[in-house]
């Protein structure tokens, strides 16, 4: 038996920007159809498209999502860093994405939000 080759920093990267950092909705549905399990929990794609566009209409406009640093895996776990702010401005939230990767496709997502800072 081989095991699965997963390029977490591309599948993670790839869901930062064209899901979570994409305001146009048939582009985002796009995205998560070739990101996502068909069966992936965050319960349907249209689902993740709406949790994603409440979360964007809660944003100011101008905000985007950055990596910090690549994504790392292991065993089809992955795991990546990320902060959301304005352009080339300070984060105003930042967290990390924990995602179940089976068949080269999230099949779970798990986001964590860090603290703010006191």
């Amino acid at each position: 038996m081989t095991a699965e080759t997963i390029d977490y920093d591309s599948l993670m990267q790839a869901n930062l920007a064209r899901v979570f950092g994409e305001h146009d909705a048939s582009r985002r549905m796009k995205a998560i159809a070739e990101l996502y399990a068909d069966d992936a929990i965050l319960y349907e794609p249209d689902a993740i498209s709406q949790a994603v566009k409440t979360l964007l209409s809660s944003l100011p406009p101008d905000f985007v999502f950055t990596a910090i640093g690549p994504a790392v895996g292991h065993h089809g776990l992955g795991r990546l860093r990320w902060q959301s702010g304005p352009p080339n401005g300070p984060a105003a939230v930042t967290g990390t994405d924990v995602a179940r990767i089976e068949g080269g496709r999230i099949r779970t997502l798990h986001v964590f939000l860090d603290p703010a800072a006191a």
